[in-house]
């Protein structure tokens, strides 16, 4: 019932920054939380940031202080700034979309590469 879209992936050299959104349907008082993940291929998907209805975000260590989370009510999206991005970030990175409820929407994802 929710269309999921993420957006922004590309290359970028270590150092560098990219800005990834998550464009959302319906009404932003439907949703609980927002949380981006990435997968690099043959590992397990894991988490990276999180934003929820107060405005409180969470990170993981790998990303902390490096990636921001924020979100435009307006616009329905939900943006993750990467900034000083490393090798170790490249990965296919996918928006997670948490409904009241419990319901939960992904993304088809977006693909990101740290070039050396």
């Amino acid at each position: 019932q929710v269309d999921v879209e993420e957006s922004g992936g590309g290359l970028e050299r270590t150092g560098g920054s990219l800005r990834l959104s998550c464009a959302a349907s319906g009404s932003p008082a439907n949703i609980a939380a927002v949380a981006w993940h990435r997968q690099s291929p043959g590992s397990q998907r894991d988490f990276v940031a999180s934003i929820v209805r107060n405005g409180n975000t969470t990170y993981a260590a790998s990303v902390k202080g490096r990636f921001t989370i924020s979100r435009d009510n307006t616009k329905n999206t939900v943006y993750l700034q990467m900034n000083d991005l490393k090798p170790e970030d490249t990965a296919r990175y996918y928006c997670k979309v948490v409904r009241l409820g419990g319901k939960i929407y992904w993304g088809q994802g977006t693909p990101v590469t740290v070039s050396t």
